[in-house]
């Protein structure tokens, strides 16, 4: 697997503040003012990323199969289509993610055992840095307890399974690319300061 340089990815259970940590790093990052930044998410908002929220919304029914062909599809757009993230780190951004490959080797291989995912997400390239935000299943799922709508992971025993999946993934995964462990139970605005602490360490802020 190649190295996408410039390419940092948030990963970790439900209820670990992923989708927090990337608002308040991209605000960080546009205040320091020398560095632009795009951040997005997996799965995307376009067509396939909607019908693949769809089904983890409980409105249609899919199999974890199709759900795992569809989580592939959807990456393959994100990179390579029309402004996909590859264009933007050619163009000298710094592109942060919202979940990438690594949730799908985790959930995916959970769902469907760990063949399929592994051939479908072989040939994407590996971020320069993983920040995996390792927060106890029993402490995620009870912050996203009173959510409007609980998707279909979103439940304790499945959130174990989950959380030893991610850590023997990114065990792996760390002999390859960057993968740093930050404690996600702490405040929000702390582990806001070590996520920014360690995308610092990324080569494009010392240019």
């Amino acid at each position: 697997m190649d190295i996408i340089p410039n390419f940092a990815v948030l990963e970790g259970s439900d209820g670990s503040g992923t989708t927090t940590q990337l608002s308040i790093l991209q605000n960080r990052i546009k205040s320091a003012g020398n560095i632009r930044c795009f951040s997005t998410f997996e799965p995307t908002d376009n067509k396939t990323g909607r019908l693949i929220r769809c089904a983890l919304k409980k409105e249609i029914t899919l199999t974890p199969e199709t759900l795992c062909y569809l989580f592939a599809a959807d990456r393959n757009e994100h990179l390579y289509g029309h402004e996909g993230l590859i264009n933007h780190i050619k163009n000298g951004e710094l592109v942060i993610c919202d979940r990438y490959l690594f949730s799908s080797l985790v959930y995916q291989g959970i769902e469907c055992g760990d063949n399929l995912p592994e051939i479908l997400n072989s040939f994407f390239p590996l971020p320069e840095m993983t920040i995996f935000l390792d927060i106890k299943p029993e402490i995620a799922v009870e912050r996203i307890k009173n959510r409007s709508s609980i998707e279909i992971y979103e439940v304790l025993e499945f959130q174990e399974k989950v959380y030893r999946k991610y850590l023997d993934i990114l065990e792996i995964y760390g002999k390859k690319s960057k993968v740093e462990i930050i404690d996600a139970s702490a405040g929000v605005e702390e582990v806001a300061d070590q996520v920014w602490s360690k995308i610092c360490q990324m080569p494009i802020f010392k240019t």
